[in-house]
């Protein structure tokens, strides 16, 4: 799968060969948002439009828009191995 990016929102993009369809869906969220399109300019374009009408809509309704995990997780280390890797690794 392939993916991308607009304005905060992360979304997987696929093509349907037998309907001859780019499409895709926002990931990283239980909200549904689905778009597609016939070309990549029209598929970015509906990308766009859905990551803005998701937000308009979320403002509209009082509801706080769901955001993708940012990816980081805190984790305790022992401080050796924090100091190891806290160092610029090139010096070594």
């Amino acid at each position: 799968m392939n993916t991308m990016t607009y304005n905060g929102s992360h979304a997987c993009i696929g093509f349907d060969a037998e309907d001859d369809v780019f499409f895709g869906k926002i990931a990283g969220i239980s909200d549904v948002i689905g778009f597609h399109g016939d070309s990549v300019a029209e598929l970015k374009k509906a990308f766009h439009e859905a990551v803005d009408d998701y937000l308009k809509t979320c403002r509209k309704i009082g509801k706080e828009p769901q955001r993708p995990s940012s990816g980081k997780m805190m984790v305790r280390v022992a401080p050796e191995v924090h100091r190891f890797f806290a160092h610029d690794q090139d010096t070594c």
